[in-house]
């Protein structure tokens, strides 16, 4: 990086952390730490929710996705305003009235404490997995900039984001958030802008080459077919539906925000905002992906180039050395065999790097930082405010005083820092991000959301019938999980669903079985 790329660089981070620091002084008290004093306006928190889902697994995962194949992961961002009518009409009202802070504490009132305790199992072991995804996605991008190593700079930004939360409670991260999502749109429009006129024959080949790719449109949705092995458009929309449903409806992170509001409507207001927003931004950067296709097809030496460095960079964890016989020859073949989503997530960075002009690199890179930190901070500062409403103050000291309290809530924020941390350094080498972060989540989120929904959805439903449920769906999720990642070797059969589907199903059959278990364990009583 040019020197004024590392000004504008430092000047953001330097700025951001003052900022998050700048809160300190108001977030001494739990209800400050964890819900700001419930005063702040719906247009900022909105921004927050914004910056929640636009993470840096975005800002690289998404261009690389488009870039290997298609638009088929922006049925995802469609299910988003769906989920926000049914969020503002029932999710919003329903948490705002409780006046709980944990999204979780209603479940023991409901079905009783093994239902919190596994909402927040899988709520924990959910943001872990977030925070290790997010900061990996940040450091290929950062990596290509910075010539870091990638380990290095997932554990610098994981200490600096875990420490202005940590000062600056639950305000801190919202007002971050608050110009942490600016940079990043303004980050995505300028590479957007850059790519259209940079296109040798004008901005009118991005889509006579999209349109003529063999392998199909590149702004393909997706196939409309019935498989249900496959990312249709229906496989990835069911998903988005139950995945946004988990976010909006039980997801502490979002629950949080709705506290935060300083009233009803405002808090209405902020997930309108963070929704429509999400929706034409992760399209921009879908535009993104295709460009970049089109825009190294018509630099095949340029794409010769990345090819060489994710070779390279295989053939070293391989530990193939440089300086051995016939490197070259092994080189050019790894090149040549690499497939579009293994060069995807690499693709964004190169181009920052070899073709933005100084000043404007920096605060791309920025904006990556921002992406990665405005989703991270929210993790630890939900995390902690778990663990103490519900873990600490549920099983060891109902009475803790505010002192002790926000202890708990200091070291929890450490904790989950370094363990999101340590998670984003054991994933270093996955080929997509994006496909990392999905099938960790998806493996936790069922449990949480058919236990909340079961509880909506029937008031029949009982202890008994939800426990059974809640058993049923990890044992098929387990099984779904098992039969997508056993080694071929092995001889079993392949599982019939995608693994998008594996928190529908979990879900589903919580729902199902809960209903079903409950009917039946109330006829044979009567």
């Amino acid at each position: 990086m040019k020197q004024v790329d590392i000004a504008v660089l430092l000047v953001y981070l330097l700025g951001v952390v003052a900022l998050g620091s700048w809160f300190v002084r108001s977030s001494r008290t739990t209800e400050r730490f964890m819900a700001a004093g419930r005063s702040l306006p719906g247009w900022a928190v909105g921004l927050s929710i914004f910056g929640t889902y636009l993470s840096s697994n975005t800002f690289i995962g998404v261009p690389g996705k488009a870039y290997a194949a298609n638009w088929n992961v922006f049925v995802f961002s469609l299910a988003i305003p769906i989920v926000a009518v049914i969020a503002v009409r029932f999710f919003v009202p329903f948490y705002r009235r409780s006046g709980e802070i944990s999204a979780y504490h209603h479940l023991e009132k409901r079905f009783g404490l093994w239902a919190r305790t596994l909402a927040v199992t899988c709520y924990l072991l959910t943001q872990v997995a977030r925070t290790g995804s997010i900061l990996l996605g940040m450091a290929y991008g950062l990596n290509a900039l910075l010539e870091w190593p990638v380990a290095v700079i997932i554990v610098v930004t994981g200490a600096s984001v875990t420490l202005y939360t940590l000062l600056g409670g639950i305000e801190a991260v919202i007002w971050t958030d608050v110009a942490q999502s600016i940079i990043l749109i303004i980050g995505a429009v300028l590479v957007a802008l850059m790519l259209v006129l940079g296109m040798p024959e004008g901005p009118g080949q991005i889509f006579a080459v999209a349109a003529a790719n063999p392998g199909g449109n590149k702004f393909s949705l997706g196939s409309f077919g019935a498989s249900l092995t496959e990312t249709t458009f229906w496989v990835v929309f069911v998903y988005g539906v139950v995945m946004n449903l988990n976010n909006f409806g039980i997801d502490q992170s979002f629950v949080q925000r709705y506290h935060t509001a300083r009233s009803d409507r405002e808090a209405a207001r902020s997930v309108w905002l963070g929704a429509l927003l999400y929706l034409p931004i992760s399209a921009v950067f879908l535009f993104i992906g295709t460009s970049l296709f089109a825009y190294y097809q018509s630099q095949p030496d340029m794409l010769a180039e990345i090819r060489a460095n994710v070779a390279a960079d295989d053939l070293a964890q391989e530990g193939v050395s440089r300086d051995s016989p016939g490197y070259r020859a092994k080189l050019a073949e790894a090149a040549a065999d690499l497939e579009p989503n293994e060069i995807g997530d690499k693709v964004l960075p190169h181009f920052i790097v070899s073709r933005l002009p100084p000043g404007m690199a920096g605060l791309v890179i920025a904006a990556i930082f921002a992406a990665a930190m405005s989703s991270i901070d929210t993790s630890l500062n939900s995390s902690a405010t778990i663990v103490l409403a519900d873990v600490y103050k549920r099983y060891f000291r109902p009475l803790a005083g505010e002192r002790e309290s926000m202890l708990v809530l200091y070291l929890a924020t450490l904790l989950f820092g370094a363990l999101g941390t340590g998670l984003a350094v054991a994933l270093i080498g996955v080929s997509s991000v994006l496909d990392a972060w999905w099938l960790l989540s998806g493996i936790f989120v069922a449990g949480m959301l058919g236990v909340f929904l079961l509880g909506l959805m029937s008031r029949r439903a009982t202890n008994a019938g939800a426990a059974i449920g809640a058993v049923c769906g990890v044992l098929v999720t387990a099984w779904v999980v098992f039969l997508i990642m056993v080694p071929e070797s092995w001889g079993w059969p392949e599982s019939p669903l995608h693994e998008f589907l594996i928190p529908v199903v979990g879900t589903a059959t919580i729902i199902v079985v809960g209903l079903l278990a409950s009917r039946f364990l109330a006829s044979g009583r009567s």
